[in-house]
């Protein structure tokens, strides 16, 4: 087996410690400023901009394991953020939408939580420093949607 040179870790290690700290700072943001948890907010943001979804698609889209995507399902109806429709036994033709409720949440989340994300990743990156920020990221991507493929 190969190991990673010295830059490579120091790399790797730098991009997990900013990965988990970024992770916290938004929970904190949503949490303090909107009563929103993350994940809260991700399922918002996927339904905004999807419509109504299939609840397996919606798992699938967000890579969550469906155990997950359904306690979290769950506790967002219960505070009227989103609705599920169709049959409730079969996951794969049931689906869920955002409320009005979900939508007013997510408008009132969105400045704080874009607010952060600019000013921790995107502020002071030059435009060739956000380009190939954005290359190497879609490509580990790419290659993580491979490997899921061929397993």
């Amino acid at each position: 087996m190969e190991w990673l040179t010295d830059e490579q870790q120091q790399i790797w290690r730098d991009y997990l410690a900013m990965s988990s700290r970024l992770h916290t700072a938004m929970h904190r943001q949503l949490q303090a400023d909107c009563d929103l948890s993350l994940s809260d907010y991700d399922v918002l943001v996927a339904l905004s901009e999807r419509g109504p979804t299939r609840i397996n698609e919606l798992g699938e889209h967000l890579g969550w394991e469906q155990s997950r995507l359904s306690h979290q399902l769950r506790r967002m109806r219960g505070r009227g953020m989103v609705e599920r429709e169709g049959d409730h036994d079969d996951r794969r033709g049931a689906t869920v939408a955002i409320t009005d409720a979900g939508t007013a949440a997510l408008e009132a989340a969105a400045p704080g939580h874009v607010e952060l994300v600019r000013s921790v990743v995107f502020d002071g990156l030059p435009p060739d420093q956000l380009g190939a920020l954005g290359g190497a990221l879609r490509a580990a991507l790419r290659r993580l949607e491979r490997r899921r493929a061929d397993h």
